[in-house]
């Protein structure tokens, strides 16, 4: 389970009880927010995308949604999102647990501006039913190689 290799990730960064374990599912935008107990577009969702034959992340508020053109044109290519068993394959993580945490080798992770407008985010913490509390600050010291990117769309229209 990729939570265990995501626990200690976040306890080496003093973040380990930050985490939050549900005993219900967590694996998609509403039941994260219905968990939590909070609202659907400040749950950081982690959406894994293959991008000349290599797995990328792009971690985007709950209510944004990735347009296409603007990923053609940061990326120079067409959005291609990977299939369940590849992101385990490739990313290390299951989908409804995939985060931008404790990620196999070469996988580039970026973060979409979608999430700067809010003081905390909650993004999944390697399983289907956990999520860790975070500020932007943190998420970017959590995530040192991480890009900002502007690759989302309807977000904007709150």
């Amino acid at each position: 389970m990729s939570i265990e290799r995501v626990r200690p990730y976040l306890a080496e960064r003093g973040m380990e009880a930050r985490i939050k374990e549900f005993d219900v599912s967590s694996a998609t935008v509403e039941l994260a927010a219905q968990a939590l107990g909070c609202e659907g577009k400040r749950i950081a969702k982690t959406l894994s995308f293959m991008l000349n034959s290599n797995a990328i992340l792009i971690v985007a508020a709950g209510d944004a949604k990735v347009d296409n053109a603007k990923y053609k044109a940061r990326f120079g290519a067409k959005a291609k999102m990977l299939t369940p068993d590849e992101a385990v394959e490739l990313v290390g993580h299951a989908v409804g647990g995939v985060c931008p945490f404790a990620v196999k080798e070469g996988v580039c992770i970026y973060l979409d501006v979608s999430l700067k407008r809010f003081d905390i985010v909650y993004p999944a913490a390697g399983s289907s039913n956990s999520a860790v509390e975070l500020s932007i600050p943190e998420l970017e010291m959590l995530c040192p190689d991480a890009e900002w990117v502007d690759v989302c769309k309807a977000w904007q229209d709150e």
